[in-house]
C-alpha cells in the first residue's frame, strides 16, 4: 500500500510490524522518517496482477521516463534491451539505486542497470521508495532515491499462482506462473523458503496499431529566416521522401522514379514515378506520402519475451540471537524485438541485370541525347524482402549471498549483520538480421558473367583481393525479387558479443538504536562498512571490430573498479517530539578517488496531528563499467544535416545524412555531485482515525553530470552555433574534419563522455490514503500525486532546457479505490498525467513569427495532451477442499484509450518513422489488457 511515510495503511493484522525505513539502517517505524516513504505491499500487487513488477512501480507519479522492454527495443548496440530499469524523478535509471532486501544486487547491463524482473516476485513482501537523496546510508547512485524490495524470509507453506494476459486486439499474450514454498525445521530454528518463476510472452513485431498515423514534426520547408513563418511545423499526411519498399532513384536527372512489385511474367519490376509533395530533408508533405509503410512503424510494439527465475534462502537460528544465512538466485532472460525494417541508400550499376529494360534504355537514350555518361543510378529503399533489424539477447544473473546477523545486549541492545555476495551477469548479445555493408554492397553489384548466370562482379572482375566465395547476388530492385538464398547469405554472418559482469560486495552494519537515553529520548546510531569490488570483461570474434555492420559494431569493453567505504548514522533527539537524523559516508574509489556524502534530517511532532520533517543531502553517482570502459560503441543512424551558404551560415535548408554515431567511454570521469533539499509535512487527525495526508517539498541540484551530446546536438552546436570542439568531433567521407560545418556528407560523429552538464528537478509530492470500516467490508481510499515545477537540463554549451510540463508532465497522479467484504475484493485505479507541450523552448506561431533561434524555434502547435486511464482489478478468495484459493481478474486501461499522437522523435533521423508516433513512456501504447488468475496456497 502507497503510505506517506507512516505504517497506518497496513492491514489491521499487520499493525504491529515495524516498517525498515529505506533512508534509514536503523529499525524504526516508517511514521518517524524525516524522508518520505511509499510502500507497497505484496497485497496490492497481487490485486492489481501486473505481468511483471515493474509495471506496478512505474506507476507511481514519482517514477517517470523507466527503461522497459518496450522502450529499450532498439537497444541494439547495448546490452540494455529486454531491460526492465526503475527511474525516480526522471533522472536516469543510474541514478536510482535499486536494492533487494537492503542489498545492492549485481547489475544487468554495463551501464549499470539493475533488471528488477530477477527478483522473485512472489516472495516480494513490500516495495519501499524513498524519494530522496540516500548516498550517505547506502552509496553511490542513489541521486533520485531508493527503491528497496523487501523479501517475505518467514514465509510458511506453500502457493501456486497462474495468470494469463492478452490485449483487447487478441495480441501480446503472455503467461505467468509461480511456485512458492517455505518450511521450518528442527524445532522453527531452520528455516528454507523457495521460489520458481516463469514468463513467456509473444510480441508483436510492428506498431501494429490503427493510431500510428503518419504525423512528424519537421523543418517547414517554406521558412526562410526573417520571413514571419515558423521554422519547423507539425502535421500529418507526411512520409518519407528519399525512399521506397522497392527503391527511388534520389538524385539525377531520373530522380523520383521508384520500382513496383516484380511481375511474375516478365521477372522485372514496374518503373513508376513519386509524386512529391513539399519536400524537407528526408520528408514529403503529401504527395506519396504513403509509400514509406515497409519502413513506417516498422519497430516493436511488444517484445518477445521469456523469462525464467530461481530462488532459494536458507537460516539457521544458531541460538536466539544469532542466525546465519545463504541465499541464492538463478534467472534467465531471453529476449527478441526488433529495431526497425533498415532504410539505406544504394549505388546500382547500369549494367544490373535486375534494373528493367525499360529504365535501361531511358538512361542510355538520355545519355546519347545529353552527352552525358550516366553508368548508374543511387537509390534510397526500405529494403522490401531483407527482414527487420533487431535484437536477440539472453542474459543470465546470478546471486549468491552469505551471511550472519543477529543482536547482542550491550549498550542498549545492538542489532547486526555480516554478509558477503557474488554476483554475475553473462550476456549473451546477438543482432539479427544485420548485414556486413561490405558483403551487401558486393550481393548489390551483380552482373551477368557472359552466360546468363547473375553473379557477384566481385568474383569475376580479375581482382583476387576482393573475391567473396559463395556470393549470392541480390535483387534490391523491386518487390519480391529478395530470394531466401540471397537472405541466408547476407545474414551467414551477423554481430554478437559476450560480456560478463562481475560484483563482490562484503559488508558489515551494526545499528544501535537505544544506545544511551538523553534529555529527549534514545541516542540510536548506525555505523557499517562495505567493499565492493565489479569488472566488465568482453569476448568476441575480432572480425566484429575489424569489419563495419550497419549495427552492432561491437568493441572489447574491458575493466574493473573497487570501492573502499565507511559510514555513521545517528539520531539525536532534540526536545519532545523533535529529532535530529543525520548520517556522514566516506567513500574511496581506486578510479576517481575519496569522496564523501552526508545527509542532515529533522523532525518535529508539532501536535499529535501534525508532523514535519526535513533533509538536507549531497550524494554522489560515479561512473559505471560503461561510462569508464566504453572503447567506442558503434551505431549506425541518420542525422539532418543544416545546408550553409556562402558565408558559412545555416540557410534553413537540410539533407539527410546517413553516419556512424561512435560512444566512448572515459576513466577519467569524477563522481556527480547532488545536492537535495526535502521540505514536507504529515496530517494524521485524531478526530478522523484512518486518515493520513502528506506533502513533500524536493529540490535536485546535480552537477558535473556524466553523459555526452547527442549526435543531433553536436551537429546544431557545430553548424548554428559554431562550436570548434563539437566540429571537430564530425568526420566527413573522406576522413577530412574541421573545426566548422561543411556542405559534405556527415560519415562519424564521436560523442565522448565527460562531465559537463548540470541538472536540478523540484516539485511537490502529495500522497493521501483512507482505511475505515463500511457497511460489511473495509473501504480503503488513496491518492498519490507528484508536481513537477522544473526539470531544468543545462549542458553548458547550449541553453538550458526544461522538461517540466513537456516530456516530463507538469502532473502525474494515481488514485485507488478498493473495497473488501468477505473474500471478495475490488480496486479501481486511476492514473494519469495533465496537458502539456512537446518542448518549453518552442514559440508558437503560424504567421509574423519572431526570428527563430535554437533555445526558441518557432512551430505551429507545441501542444501535448495529458491522459487519464481507469483500472479495474477483481479477486474472489475462497476455501477449495480445505486449501486456500484464489482467482483474479484484472483489466488495465478499461476504456482502450488510444495515446495522443504528435510526431515525437527528433527531426532527421532515419529510425523516426519506425518509431511510434508518440511518447511511449508517457502514454499506453497495447491499449486495453485483460488478465486472468488462479492462486492456491496451503
Amino acid at each position: 500500500m502507497f503510505m506517506p511515510g507512516t505504517a497506518m495503511a497496513q492491514d489491521a493484522e499487520d499493525a504491529e510490524e515495524p516498517i525498515v525505513v529505506t533512508g534509514s539502517r536503523i529499525v524504526r517505524d516508517g511514521n518517524d522518517a524525516p524522508t518520505p516513504v511509499s510502500v507497497i505491499s505484496a497485497e496490492e500487487i497481487a490485486t492489481e496482477a501486473p505481468a511483471n513488477i515493474s509495471d506496478f512501480v512505474n506507476s507511481l507519479p514519482a517514477v517517470a521516463g523507466s527503461q522497459t522492454a518496450q522502450s529499450n527495443s532498439g537497444s541494439l548496440s547495448s546490452s540494455n534491451s529486454g531491460i526492465n530499469a526503475l527511474n525516480l524523478r526522471e533522472l536516469g535509471s543510474n541514478r536510482t539505486l535499486v536494492l533487494l532486501d537492503g542489498r545492492r544486487s549485481v547489475t544487468s547491463s554495463a551501464a549499470g542497470l539493475v533488471d528488477i524482473n530477477t527478483f522473485p516476485q512472489s516472495l516480494i513482501k513490500r516495495v519501499e521508495v524513498v524519494t530522496g537523496g540516500a548516498s550517505s546510508v547506502y552509496g553511490s547512485d542513489a541521486v533520485a532515491g531508493v527503491v528497496n524490495f523487501v523479501l517475505d524470509r518467514e514465509y510458511e507453506g506453500f502457493k501456486a499462482n497462474y495468470e494469463y494476459g492478452i490485449t483487447t486486439y487478441g495480441d501480446v499474450p503472455n503467461h505467468k506462473l509461480e511456485l512458492t514454498g517455505g518450511t521450518s525445521l528442527m524445532d522453527d530454528r531452520l528455516h528454507v523458503i523457495g521460489s520458481v518463476e516463469y514468463f513467456d510472452q509473444t510480441g508483436v513485431d510492428t506498431i501494429d496499431r490503427d493510431w500510428n498515423t503518419h504525423t512528424f514534426i519537421v523543418d517547414n520547408p517554406d521558412y526562410v529566416i526573417g520571413n514571419g513563418q515558423p521554422e519547423r511545423i507539425w502535421g500529418s499526411g507526411i512520409g518519407e521522401a528519399i525512399l521506397s519498399p522497392g527503391g527511388l532513384i534520389t538524385s539525377g536527372p531520373f530522380k523520383g522514379t521508384y520500382f513496383g512489385a516484380i511481375s511474375p511474367t516478365t521477372g522485372e519490376a514496374s518503373v513508376n514515378q513519386f509524386a512529391y509533395g513539399q519536400t524537407t530533408g528526408r520528408y514529403t508533405i503529401g504527395g506519396d506520402y504513403l509509400l514509406d509503410d515497409y519502413h513506417f512503424g516498422s519497430n516493436s510494439l511488444a517484445s518477445h519475451e521469456q523469462r525464467l527465475g530461481f530462488f532459494g534462502r536458507v537460516g539457521f537460528e544458531v541460538t536466539p540471537t544469532l542466525e546465519v544465512f545463504a541465499q541464492v538466485s538463478w534467472n534467465r532472460f531471453k529476449g527478441r524485438s526488433y529495431y526497425q525494417q533498415t532504410p539505406s541508400s544504394a549505388t546500382i550499376q547500369l549494367d544490373n541485370p535486375y534494373l528493367p529494360q525499360s529504365l535501361v534504355d531511358e538512361v542510355n537514350a538520355y545519355n546519347l541525347a545529353n552527352g552525358t555518361d550516366i553508368s548508374s543510378i543511387t537509390i534510397g529503399t526500405s529494403n522490401a524482402g531483407i527482414p527487420a533489424a533487431g535484437g536477440a539477447n539472453e542474459r543470465t544473473v546470478e546471486r549468491y549471498l552469505f551471511g550472519a546477523e543477529g543482536e547482542f545486549d550491550l549498550l542498549g541492545g545492538v542489532n547486526w549483520d555480516a554478509s558477503y555476495q557474488m554476483g554475475r551477469a553473462d550476456l549473451d548479445q546477438n543482432l539479427i538480421n544485420t548485414w556486413l555493408n561490405s558483403r551487401l554492397a558486393a550481393m548489390t553489384d551483380a552482373v551477368d558473367d557472359g552466360t546468363g548466370n547473375i553473379v557477384c562482379r566481385v568474383n569475376i572482375d580479375g581482382d583476387a583481393t576482393n573475391d567473396l566465395p559463395g556470393c549470392v547476388p541480390i535483387n534490391r530492385i523491386g518487390i519480391g525479387g529478395v530470394t531466401q538464398e540471397a537472405v541466408d547469405y547476407l545474414f551467414q554472418l551477423t554481430p554478437f558479443r559476450n560480456q560478463v559482469i562481475k560484483q563482490d560486495v562484503a559488508a558489515v552494519n551494526f545499528s544501535m538504536p537505544n544506545l544511551i537515553d538523553l534529555w529527549a529520548g534514545p541516542l540510536s546510531i548506525a555505523f557499517g562498512a562495505e567493499y565492493r569490488e565489479e569488472s566488465l570483461k568482453s569476448n568476441l570474434d575480432p572480425l566484429q571490430y575489424e569489419e563495419r555492420w550497419l549495427y552492432g559494431n561491437y568493441k572489447p569493453d574491458n575493466g574493473s573498479f573497487d570501492v573502499k567505504e565507511a559510514y555513521v548514522e545517528a539520531i539525536v533527539p532534540l526536545f519532545d517530539g523533535a529529532e535530529f537524523n543525520g548520517a556522514f559516508r566516506l567513500t574511496d574509489y581506486s578510479s576517481s578517488g575519496t569522496v564523501n556524502t552526508w545527509k542532515l534530517g529533522l523532525v518535529w511532532q508539532v501536535i499529535d496531528d501534525i508532523k514535519l520533517r526535513a533533509t538536507y543531502s549531497r550524494d554522489i553517482r560515479a561512473g559505471n563499467l560503461l561510462d569508464l570502459f566504453a572503447t567506442g560503441t558503434a551505431r549506425t543512424n541518420a542525422i539532418s544535416r543544416p545546408l550553409l551558404d556562402g558565408a558559412g551560415n545555416v540557410t534553413g535548408a537540410s539533407v539527410s545524412d546517413q553516419f556512424v554515431q561512435s560512444a566512448t567511454g572515459n576513466p577519467q570521469i569524477d563522481p556527480e555531485v547532488a545536492k537535495t533539499i526535502g521540505i514536507g509535512a504529515v496530517f494524521t487527525p485524531t478526530f478522523m482515525p484512518g486518515f493520513a495526508f502528506s506533502a513533500d517539498y524536493f529540490n535536485i541540484d546535480l552537477k558535473d553530470a556524466i553523459g555526452s551530446l547527442s549526435a543531433e546536438q553536436a551537429v546544431l552546436f557545430c553548424y548554428e552555433q559554431k562550436i570548434a570542439q563539437q566540429c571537430l568531433n564530425i568526420e566527413y567521407t573522406g576522413g577530412q574534419r574541421f573545426s566548422t560545418g561543411q556542405n559534405l556528407d556527415i560519415a562519424t560523429i564521436d560523442l565522448p563522455l565527460f562531465n559537463f552538464a548540470k541538472q536540478k528537478v523540484s516539485g511537490i509530492d502529495f500522497e493521501a490514503n483512507y482505511r475505515t470500516p463500511l457497511g460489511p467490508g473495509d473501504l480503503s481510499l488513496r491518492a498519490v500525486a507528484t508536481h513537477y515545477i522544473e526539470n531544468v537540463s543545462d549542458d553548458g554549451l547550449s541553453y538550458p532546457v526544461d522538461s517540466a510540463g513537456a516530456g516530463l508532465p507538469s502532473w502525474r497522479y494515481r488514485l485507488s479505490a478498493s473495497y473488501e467484504y468477505e473474500g471478495f475484493r475490488t480496486s479501481i485505479v486511476g492514473r494519469g498525467f495533465d496537458d502539456g507541450v512537446i518542448s518549453n523552448d518552442y514559440v508558437v506561431c503560424t504567421v509574423n513569427c519572431p526570428l527563430s533561434y535554437p533555445d526558441a524555434r518557432t512551430i505551429n502547435n507545441n501542444y501535448r495532451a495529458g491522459a487519464f486511464y481507469l483500472d479495474t482489478n477483481f479477486t474472489y478468495s475462497f476455501d477449495l477442499e480445505g486449501t486456500s484459493a484464489q482467482l483474479l481478474f484484472a483489466v488495465k486501461n478499461l476504456f482502450d484509450k488510444d495515446p495522443y499522437i504528435y510526431g515525437a522523435g527528433s527531426v532527421g533521423g532515419n529510425n523516426v518513422a519506425a518509431y511510434p508516433r508518440t511518447d511511449r513512456s508517457l502514454y499506453d501504447t497495447l491499449g486495453r489488457t485483460f488478465r486472468l488468475g488462479f492462486r492456491v496456497e496451503l
